[in-house]
């Protein structure tokens, strides 16, 4: 099958002389959905850790969409927008209302990626000053209102799906277990990842 979306490769990993992954292999295909079963302290979470670096493996590989992520010179930071991950306790921002958790991160990004491209578009103007042969500049086709408007409107799309648009102002201290966790999940869900993972779902 040619629609491997992640490959890991003899992964391991060390806590000081604690070996608690030793020589992984998985392929996980798009569409595929993994259980990883294991006793408490048997490195579950240590695993799905290394699979979006928040853990630096020990040795060993991880390929996403065909480039090791376990790579010291790749952006780690690119991937990871299209590595969701729930966490265990959730890790939700509680000076953040529900809507500013799930807006947050896809904003950020877009926004700062709008603004780079506005600067690269200013720096080719002022070059072209002074060249012959005049360089194109970047085509522009938002705004920062129209990526605030539509990160918005996919959060209330999926607070919707999951039935909580009445706690879009709220603050996760008021909210219960369960309601957490579906945020935390939607949170995950508004950055349009690839691959999703779930620490104890």
């Amino acid at each position: 099958m040619d629609n491997v979306i992640l490959e890991v490769k003899n992964l391991s990993k060390k806590f000081d002389d604690v070996e608690v992954l030793k020589n992984i292999n998985l392929s996980v295909y798009e569409g595929e959905t993994i259980v990883i079963l294991g006793a408490s302290g048997s490195g579950k979470s240590t695993f799905l850790r290394c699979l979006n670096c928040m853990e630096d493996p020990t040795s060993g590989s991880i390929f996403f969409n065909g480039e090791d992520i376990a790579d010291f010179k790749v952006d780690i930071n690119k991937h990871r927008q299209k590595i969701g991950m729930v966490f265990q306790q959730f890790n939700l921002f509680n000076n953040k209302t529900v809507l500013e958790n799930i807006m947050l991160a896809p904003q950020t990004i877009q926004i700062r990626a709008l603004r780079k491209m506005k600067r690269k578009n200013a720096f080719i103007r002022l070059a072209n000053v002074f060249r012959k042969n005049k360089q194109a500049v970047y085509p522009i086709e938002t705004t920062e209102k129209a990526i605030k408007e539509d990160v918005k409107n996919t959060a209330m799309d999926l607070l919707s799906r999951i039935g909580l648009t009445d706690k879009v102002d709220c603050y996760p201290s008021t909210l219960s277990g369960g309601q957490k966790q579906r945020i935390a999940i939607v949170r995950a869900l508004a950055m349009k990842p690839k691959i999703l993972l779930f620490d104890e779902p």
